[in-house]
């Protein structure tokens, strides 16, 4: 079994480069210079996560076109298939989560946050990229920020102005001795708790089945080395097992996508919901 599927830098290969180390995955493809910011250094670089996100973007641009362009009334496999997916979010997330009063605008901003984030997620076992962008906490850090700026936007114009809608995060009925202990509560969990846990949720579970991922394999090559017979005869198991983690990291992988996609639908129901 070869080394570089698994797309780890040669020092992961040389001697003491086992386990692999935090530096080994920041895997810079160009590097530009570096930059020295609030007493930090920076360094400007292409990675070799950003290369995968934008292959996976070009190729479901690629197949949203494909199947699309030429929408008949009896679809072809594509178009049947993209409608099915288009369908689950739209019913089964967009209008049970935010209402079938304004459900219809953030269709398309669900599915395209659904379809990215799962293509990205299940480059992390699609040879020879395997390489799971999210698992990288920067891009589910993006994605939590537009999903963020969405749902308070849509709150402070539904409830007529920011301090309205700070008001109407406090639940009704609360008792003034209460409310002390209620007020940053609610605010911490609205302004702080949800985003945080909706981009960690995401980026540590697709982090941690990569590395356990790696682990199998790289773990099975390092006793397929060794000099004793019965360490090269466990390797076989070890392999064994990593093709059955495979199969479930990529369900795990499709619930991740779907999870993001359903608390960022149920945030902007909630923002738009009359009470609290």
């Amino acid at each position: 079994m070869s080394l570089n599927a698994l797309a780890l830098p040669a020092a992961v290969h040389a001697e003491g480069g086992f386990p692999p180390k935090p530096d080994d995955f920041w895997q810079p493809l160009v590097t530009f210079g570096h930059v020295n910011w609030g007493g930090y250094e920076f360094t400007l670089a292409i990675t070799r996560p950003m290369v995968v996100m934008l292959i996976a973007t070009g190729l479901l641009l690629w197949w949203l076109l494909s199947t699309t362009r030429k929408a008949a009334v009896v679809p072809s496999k594509g178009q049947y298939l993209t409608e099915q997916v288009y369908h689950a979010i739209r019913g089964g997330v967009a209008e049970d989560s935010i209402g079938s009063k304004d459900f219809l605008r953030f269709v398309p901003l669900l599915f395209s946050l659904f379809v990215f984030i799962l293509l990205n997620n299940w480059m992390g076992i699609i040879p020879p990229f395997q390489n799971p962008t999210m698992a990288r906490v920067g891009f589910p850090i993006a994605l939590t920020l537009f999903v963020y700026v969405i749902y308070h936007w849509v709150g402070i114009k539904k409830h007529g102005g920011f301090g309205k809608y700070i008001k109407w995060m406090i639940p009704p009925g609360v008792p003034g001795w209460l409310l002390p202990l209620i007020v940053p509560l609610e605010l911490l969990t609205f302004f702080i708790t949800r985003p945080v846990t909706l981009a960690l949720r995401l980026f540590g579970n697709m982090f941690a089945g990569h590395m356990l991922l790696v682990v199998f394999i790289l773990g099975g090559w390092e006793l397929f080395n060794q000099d004793a017979i019965g360490l090269k005869l466990v390797a076989v198991p070890a392999w064994l097992m990593a093709v059955v983690m495979t199969a479930f990291e990529a369900l795990v992988q499709f619930l991740q996508a779907y999870v993001f996609v359903l608390l960022a639908a149920s945030y902007i129901g909630g923002a738009l919901a009359d009470d609290h």
